[in-house]
């Protein structure tokens, strides 16, 4: 891979490597009315949840753990990020920011935005954002790099009554001193910086990773690549098992199903967001290869879905997969090795599922429906992303829900 020159005129290299799979002010927010006193006790260098002894009246109950919910359970927002700098996107700039702004405008006729953007851009992120119309989009003056808070924002956790956010070490994706290098200084301070604004307790991992590498029924198991996470760009010296171990005392999880994924491929070494999905517990899709798929990529989606017929969840269920095939990459209207035409990449927010529609008629409409199938009580938005794309995400690389405090039980 060669790296272009950084200029306005000309865009870096994307983000990833394309995974040819197939398919105004920010107002304070009251947590309630106490936190388990571990999670109110979470400090930066904490590295698991631990179980909760405090009801939101302060007095003893039986003890509970904060655990990464299912990304289908209720939000009570969703959070973007700005596109900062010319010298990651180039010409591509005003287009991504379209882009963003299109996806922040859909999202929030369901659930609040706020979009995180360095103070300098706030007011032109607030102008770019409000010309769609206003339904609940914040911007939250924020230092940021790039637009992929997937990975690099708080990874939320839950019990009745509790939250807290993991700020997973983001450290550019493993990628400094290679190609694919970009900045991400601002990126990785954005964890700790959106926590603190909302008062929610911060626990510090004990991996570091990425939001994308993380994908959870809600019940305790977890879908993974080993090339994403047990890589020593990220985790040196950490076997498959420490990683594993970390992984479920940092999220509360109790299972790790691993896939193998593919490592120096692209940026993220394989994220398992354009990968599999959870669309309930027990239920995945596999994003299946479209014509025009590199071998290499056909390859990994095989071994996925070898693994996945093999595998039981945390409650011992066998896990029902369904493919979702990729569009014809001669039939999209996005071009160059790297855009990303994974429909898999889909986001699921309050009564909706926001998923990307490349040109490829049949391939969009095929997509539509089995998301309609999979997720019947919401609607199905498809959205026009390729510039982030050409970039090499998707939606959901650029969104992250903060879940609802379950009620006390």
């Amino acid at each position: 891979m060669t790296t272009p020159t950084p200029s306005r005129a000309t865009p870096l290299p994307a983000r990833r490597r394309l995974l040819q799979f197939g398919a105004a002010a920010l107002p304070a927010f009251a947590l309630g009315a106490a936190l388990p006193s571990p999670a109110r006790a979470a400090a930066p260098d904490r590295t698991a949840p631990e179980p909760s002894t405090a009801t939101a009246a302060g007095t003893a109950a039986t003890p509970t753990t904060l655990r990464m919910p299912a990304e289908t359970d209720r939000h009570d927002r969703t959070f973007m990020a700005w596109p900062a700098l010319s010298s990651i996107w180039g010409n591509q700039l005003s287009a991504v920011r379209d882009d963003i702004a299109r996806v922040a405008y859909a999202i929030s006729r369901y659930e609040p935005v706020v979009v995180v953007a360095r103070p300098e851009q706030a007011e032109d992120a607030r102008y770019w954002l409000g010309r769609g119309g206003s339904y609940g989009i914040t911007v939250l003056e924020i230092a940021d790099d790039d637009l992929w808070i997937r990975d690099f924002g708080p990874t939320f956790l839950t019990a009745p009554g509790a939250i807290a956010g993991v700020d997973s070490n983001f450290n550019g994706w493993g990628k400094s001193g290679t190609p694919y290098y970009q900045p991400y200084a601002e990126d990785a301070a954005v964890a700790a910086a959106l926590l603190a604004d909302y008062g929610v307790p911060r626990i510090r991992a004990s991996f570091v990773g990425e939001g994308g590498a993380l994908e959870t029924d809600g019940q305790g198991t977890l879908l993974a690549t080993v090339s994403s996470l047990v890589n020593p760009n990220r985790n040196p010296g950490m076997t498959q098992d420490q990683v594993e171990q970390a992984l479920r005392t940092s999220l509360g999880l109790d299972k790790v199903i691993w896939l193998p994924g593919l490592a120096g491929q692209d940026i993220t070494d394989d994220h398992v967001d354009c990968l599999a999905r959870f669309t309930a517990p027990g239920r995945v899709l596999l994003d299946q290869p479209g014509p025009g798929t590199d071998q290499v990529w056909i390859d990994v989606y095989q071994q996925a879905k070898q693994a996945l017929a093999g595998a039981v969840d945390a409650q011992g269920r066998p896990l029902v997969v369904t493919e979702l095939p990729g569009p014809d990459r001669q039939s999209i209207r996005g071009k160059g090795k790297d855009f990303l035409s994974s429909y898999t990449n889909f986001y699921t927010a309050n009564g909706a599922v926001f998923v990307p529609q490349f040109g490829d008629a049949v391939a969009d409409g095929t997509a539509y429906a089995i998301l309609q199938a999979a997720f019947p009580d919401r609607d199905v938005v498809q959205l026009d992303i390729d510039t982030i794309a050409g970039g090499g995400g998707g939606i959901h690389c650029a969104t992250q829900s903060q879940p609802t405090v379950p009620p006390l039980v």
